[in-house]
């Protein structure tokens, strides 16, 4: 190991070591029983602990961590063809994935909101979208889910109130500053960048905004043979991401550095707005089960699934690891 790559390494594990204890049953687990693990990488600035956890796995008995670098819109599809082993992602993309009975679990949270409901000035609630046109990447993703729950949360209609158009995220930003559009719903680091050029205003921020503030955003899964088959990697890799999401927590600088050095991130100064909005380390906090329960009753409600709650929870989530790292790793 190179002398620079070794200060790196010890930096990180020495950060994360202080901020979180590690009890001697971690000590004298048996190794994992594969030493490679493939973790889908989206470009998503929030979703940083799964990025820099890698020398926490390393440390911990993986000797290949590979990031595999795929669109969002196809993520999901992604790692249920075992293309990718775990994901970080939000809530509603499991939920839209178990109502399509593709083979993920879901294992744990990792935090609380990051979408950002943009609107131009002449759009200042939700209501005022009414008759209004909303840009979106894609039709029929969680984005296009989560907006039309937050429209159906303040009685409107989604698929009559609003029309919906598709643009990619850097073109419909430039509409909605050009007024052209008159919604957006941002997922960083595109918050950070709208408000940094003053387009828009936030409509509804997940961050602090109830209800969505009160459920995780962002949440563990993994492909659900790599899961029954490897449970001691499994815990492992959900350990590595929650004790990263805890730096991610006391140390933004650091990891905002560490994600534009290994270029996951291009702009330090927006990164480091964004781990600090974010409410990491709070994992103990939330309950995940309640967050799946939450949107699936909102997807539900907007015609976007078809499975109940209880489907979805019985079939697509796992939470023995989280409940056992609870025990194991005191605040």
């Amino acid at each position: 190991m190179r002398r620079r790559e070794f200060i790196r390494t010890t930096a990180v594990g020495a950060a994360v070591g202080s901020s979180m204890t590690r009890p001697w049953s971690i000590l004298a687990e048996p190794p994992p029983e594969t030493t490679t693990v493939r973790i889908i990488d989206v470009g998503a600035g929030c979703l940083a602990p799964q990025m820099v956890a890698d020398d926490l796995l390393k440390a911990d008995g993986f000797t290949a961590v590979e990031y595999v670098k795929v669109k969002g819109s196809v993520a999901n599809k992604t790692l249920s063809d075992g293309g990718a082993d775990f994901l970080t992602i939000d809530a509603l993309v499991f939920v839209l994935s178990a109502d399509a009975g593709l083979p993920l679990v879901v294992l744990g949270g990792v935090h609380t909101g990051c979408w950002e409901l943009f609107g131009t000035d002449r759009v200042r609630s939700v209501r005022d979208l009414k008759g209004k046109i909303v840009a979106l990447p894609n039709l029929r993703s969680s984005r296009q889910a989560f907006v039309a729950s937050i429209l159906k949360n303040v009685g409107l209609n989604p698929q009559k109130d609003v029309e919906w158009v598709v643009h990619p995220p850097a073109e419909a930003m430039r509409l909605l500053a050009e007024g052209r559009v008159d919604g957006w719903m941002g997922f960083p680091p595109e918050p950070q960048q709208l408000r940094a050029k003053k387009i828009g205003h936030v409509l509804v921020d997940t961050k602090s905004d109830r209800p969505w503030s009160q459920y995780f955003c962002c949440m563990i899964g993994g492909n659900r043979d790599f899961v029954r088959k490897y449970p001691i990697a499994t815990k492992k890799v959900v350990r590595a991401i929650l004790k990263a999401s805890q730096l991610c927590a006391t140390e933004p600088e650091r990891v905002a550095r560490l994600m534009v050095d290994r270029g996951y991130a291009s702009d330090y100064e927006y990164m480091v707005q964004m781990l600090k909005e974010v409410r990491y380390g709070r994992w103990r906090d939330y309950n995940p089960e309640e967050t799946m329960r939450f949107y699936a009753l909102r997807l539900h409600e907007v015609g976007f699934i078809k499975a109940s709650p209880q489907k979805i929870i019985a079939e697509s989530t796992d939470w023995r690891f989280i409940n056992e790292l609870k025990k194991e790793m005191k605040a």
